[in-house]
């Protein structure tokens, strides 16, 4: 195999485990879970900016976005500004791909044998369960992908501007300090679309700055606790493309 054909390969995989993540998080985000009872934990008792008994409820996507992170900083890493951007916003139209295509799935008319379903001993329209799951109000959507575009835009950038004033020193200064600040704009910017800016809702901002300020304090410290994983990835991508490759990669990333 090629030193070319290794690094085209690689961005592939590394491109596509992103995506597959970004997506997916979108998905499954439409469940709410308990961090503290899912640990064994009591649920905390918090109050903030006037908003009584908040607890550390979560999206279920939160189990994806640390990892898109940690792809946003390898591929930073390996190539560059470039590279990133590009995927970042192919995912956000394949996010919207993927709306649009659920949108379609639930305008379907369900088969009647289908339609009523016994799971569990409990008797359950699947239609309506299958677009209470799926489906995602528009502002939602659109707050989603913003957030996603901007917090993306913002870890490439201070990711290098970092890394050029330590050097190739401090991987875990350039690669985790992009991550906190850009989930710092990804956890207001889309609670700030969503639900403040949505009549629907119209979230007073102690709300938005409550809610923003909990989810994000959990990916704070889910991104300080998986800031190993970017030392063992980047090892394990250096051997798999030897030493100077890695270099070169890395040298035209920086420029």
């Amino acid at each position: 195999m090629s030193y070319q054909s290794k690094a085209n390969k690689l961005y592939i995989i590394l491109g596509g485990f992103f995506i597959a993540n970004a997506i997916l998080a979108e998905f499954i985000g439409v469940k709410i879970f308990s961090v503290e009872e899912s640990i064994g934990l009591k649920k905390f008792d918090i109050d903030l900016f006037g908003v009584e008994g908040l607890s550390f409820n979560m999206s279920a996507g939160v189990l994806n976005w640390p990892f898109v992170f940690i792809m946003t900083d390898i591929i930073n890493e390996y190539y560059g500004v470039k590279g990133v951007k590009f995927l970042s916003y192919l995912g956000a139209a394949l996010i919207a791909f993927a709306f649009l295509m659920v949108g379609f799935a639930m305008s379907l008319s369900p088969a009647d044998f289908w339609l009523l379903q016994n799971i569990n001993g409990e008797a359950l329209n699947m239609n309506n369960a299958f677009s209470a799951i799926f489906g995602q109000g528009m502002w939602i959507i659109i707050g989603s992908i913003t957030a996603f575009l901007i917090g993306q835009v913002a870890d490439v950038s201070i990711f290098h501007k970092i890394k050029k004033l330590t050097g190739e020193r401090n991987l875990w200064l350039r690669a985790t300090g992009s991550t906190l600040v850009s989930q710092l704009i990804d956890s207001f910017v889309v609670i700030f679309i969503a639900f403040y800016l949505n009549p629907q809702y119209s979230w007073s901002w102690q709300m938005v700055a409550a809610i923003g300020l909990v989810n994000y304090t959990y990916k704070f410290i889910v991104a300080l606790l998986l800031t190993p994983i970017l030392y063992v990835l980047h090892s394990a991508i250096d051997r798999y493309l030897g030493k100077d490759l890695a270099q070169q990669l890395i040298a035209k990333a920086a420029q």
